[in-house]
């Protein structure tokens, strides 16, 4: 658990003292201000309702592409700086690196995510939604973000150019959001798979959107977490094979 916490901090400081993680965090924030703005605003007549359900349909897009933008240097860096060798060199074990990398991306995540909860507060104060439905929906955005850090994760070790990892996370995280039209186009049983591991139409748009939780969706969301941080740790072991 130190060797995690250890990189975590370091991760977290690389964050604070470059400008890319506030560059990041700051357009995503004047998007969802700018979005927010649009659909609250609007001249049709909304109900408050409907307006809680469009701010987590756009802050599920901003929090995928904010999870791709803070994740492509996690490993591709070490790998370009060479300062990977360090990481060879020390008592840290290859799990606890990309752990502790996928939680510091988390943390600065989550706190992108909790930020934008003046929103639905203002909402809540001028019209009539429940708490539970702003729970769910901020439930659903952290486990979006989990799974998506966790590709993105995983993208990274996979080259070393930090474009090339954003472009793979990228395609990796767009296809299992057009999952469920290509399952339109497909036949049984692949179409049932397809249509499974759908993130946005099959696990949030019907259910944490709608301020539901269902447990099947965070079994899905934590398996696809899973997955991905395995898979990025057998391929920054592979490296040692070379």
């Amino acid at each position: 658990m130190r060797g995690i916490w250890l990189v975590a901090r370091r991760e977290l400081y690389t964050y604070l003292n470059s400008m890319w993680g506030y560059i990041v965090v700051a357009v995503i924030l004047v998007i969802n201000g700018l979005l927010f703005n649009a659909f609250a605003m609007s001249d049709r007549a909304r109900l408050s309702f409907e307006v809680l359900r469009d701010f987590f349909y756009f802050s599920f897009g901003t929090t995928v592409i904010a999870s791709i933008l803070l994740t492509m240097r996690l490993i591709a860096e070490e790998k370009q700086t060479n300062t990977i060798v360090l990481l060879d060199s020390s008592p840290i074990t290859d799990w606890q690196v990309v752990l502790g990398k996928y939680l510091s991306s988390m943390a600065v995540l989550g706190t992108l995510i909790v930020s934008t909860a003046y929103m639905p507060a203002l909402i809540f104060v001028n019209g009539k939604v429940s708490v539970g439905h702003i729970f769910a929906g901020y439930l659903g955005l952290l486990m979006v973000g989990s799974a998506t850090v966790a590709i993105g994760t995983f993208a990274s070790t996979l080259s070393k150019s930090q474009l090339v990892s954003a472009v793979i996370g990228g395609v990796i995280t767009v296809f299992l959001l057009v999952s469920w039209l290509l399952a339109k186009l497909t036949d049984p049983p692949l179409n049932a798979i397809l249509s499974y591991l759908s993130l946005f139409d099959r696990h949030f748009r019907t259910t944490f959107m709608e301020g539901r939780i269902e447990s099947a969706d965070l079994v899905f969301f934590g398996s696809v977490t899973f997955v991905f941080l395995m898979l990025a740790t057998r391929v920054f072991e592979s490296r040692r094979w070379a």
